[in-house]
């Protein structure tokens, strides 16, 4: 063999075989990916003061219920689209929802003080696994994790009221 046909062999043994490496990992990744799409079942939202959570809607029941304008409360359904459930699931990925904390409320001594601080519940349910964070807004904690959940669950409020709109 020629010296060039040897150096052409050698290296497509090294990139082809990196190549396979690759192909081998990133799809077994891809494929054990903790939240999937795919698997995805539901998302749910409850939001409100500690003490009356009335606010609150479920994909997977699309019950829908808020307080309006008269405080009186007002039960619905609406259905949310695959596109729209996917802008969720996508946007929570984006922001790394996933990695908060379950638990993102603050410890109150006084009750009448933290009365009317809004909390928000909202969870991500899939087949085998699921999100659920608690956050009051005027949680303390890191900043960064306070942010992605309150991006979060903006976002799912703000495509609610797109839905309830149409």
């Amino acid at each position: 063999m020629k010296q060039r046909t040897k150096a052409i062999f050698l290296g497509l043994c090294i990139i082809g075989s990196f190549f396979i490496y690759c192909v081998f990992y990133y799809s077994n990744m891809v494929k054990n990916a903790p939240y999937r799409f795919s698997d995805f079942k539901y998302v749910s939202i409850r939001y409100g003061t500690p003490d009356s959570m009335y606010n609150s809607y479920n994909s997977e029941t699309q019950e829908y219920q808020f307080i309006n304008r008269s405080n009186e409360v007002v039960k619905s359904k609406l259905k949310l689209s695959k596109d729209d459930l996917l802008f969720l699931h996508r946007k929570a990925m984006e922001m790394g929802f996933w990695n908060v904390d379950d638990d993102m409320t603050t410890v109150r001594t006084d009750s009448a003080k933290g009365a009317d601080v809004p909390r928000y519940i909202l969870e991500f349910r899939y087949k085998e696994k699921g999100k659920t964070v608690t956050l009051d807004a005027d949680y303390p904690g890191n900043q960064k994790m306070k942010d992605a959940a309150k991006t979060t669950i903006e976002k799912v409020l703000d495509m609610i009221n797109v839905a309830n709109a149409r």
